[in-house]
């Protein structure tokens, strides 16, 4: 079976950072499909777009632009791709990057996809150190990077504990789904709570209060739109539920620091 060296993926790399344990990597992904491999180092997958169905020994993930995925170096893998254009942002880490920040190896194990979008906005993070700061981005990735496994290990405590109410599984389907507009009211309907009980409650499960929690979803639902370079910002704010042009723009600055114009100019950057 093969071994990818650190830095190499199967496509076009368009840019390559090496920094102290952390290798990032921009690909293009050009083969119709890589069989069985494993890699160097621990690594994040970040699909900025397109899409590609990847295998492990467990399980087979269908994966879309906006996708997350942490890959053990152990795991090995396969890839097909989707015929679409498809462009990747992966992260490696080395033993030496863990033990430099005392983050314990096993603080993620496996093959596993991380849908929560506060992992996603830090590591929309670390994609947007990379292209402001290049070579010279170590304390923000590391930053970001020392958050994203802080919040992994916790949600695995958490997974951990018993006891958990049967309607956070099923509203955490609901705000993904993207489909509807929800209330606080109907939302506490469709599970049966009541309103105030989940809004004093939610934060316990998601670590986040409720309407941050679904403007993180709406504004990376955006993200993905936005790599359709030619496409109005008016349609991907109705698109993904925002009031207007503005609210969208005010929204997706407050959560990564730059406007959607702006974050359409490092996904060209190379």
């Amino acid at each position: 079976m093969k071994r990818s060296e650190r830095g190499f993926f199967y496509g076009d790399t368009t840019e390559l950072i090496r920094l102290e344990g952390v290798t990032l990597t921009d690909t293009v992904y050009d083969q119709g499909r890589v069989d069985w491999h494993f890699h160097e180092d621990d690594y994040f997958t970040f699909l900025l777009t397109g899409g590609m169905r990847e295998g492990n020994r467990k399980q087979v993930y269908e994966c879309l632009a906006g996708d997350l995925l942490f890959h053990n170096w152990q795991d090995a893998h396969y890839n097909i791709g989707s015929g679409r254009f498809t462009r990747g942002f992966h992260v490696e880490l080395s033993d030496g990057w863990y033990e430099k920040l005392a983050i314990p190896a096993d603080a993620a194990e496996g093959s596993i996809r991380l849908s929560d979008p506060l992992v996603k906005t830090l590591m929309y993070a670390v994609f947007k150190e990379a292209k402001l700061a290049g070579a010279k981005g170590q304390l923000g990735v590391d930053a970001a990077l020392s958050q994203i496994f802080g919040m992994v290990s916790r949600m695995r405590e958490a997974r951990g504990v018993s006891g958990k109410p049967p309607w956070v599984g099923r509203i955490r389907e609901m705000l993904h789904d993207g489909t509807q507009d929800w209330s606080l009211v109907r939302l506490a309907t469709e599970i049966d709570v009541h309103p105030v009980h989940l809004s004093r409650e939610f934060p316990k499960h998601f670590h986040t209060n409720l309407g941050d929690y679904l403007r993180m979803i709406k504004v990376q639902r955006a993200m993905t739109l936005l790599t359709e370079l030619q496409r109005p910002l008016t349609d991907i704010a109705f698109e993904c539920g925002f009031a207007d042009q503005s609210h969208f723009i005010r929204s997706f600055k407050n959560y990564h620091g730059v406007t959607p114009l702006e974050y359409r100019r490092l996904m060209r950057a190379r």
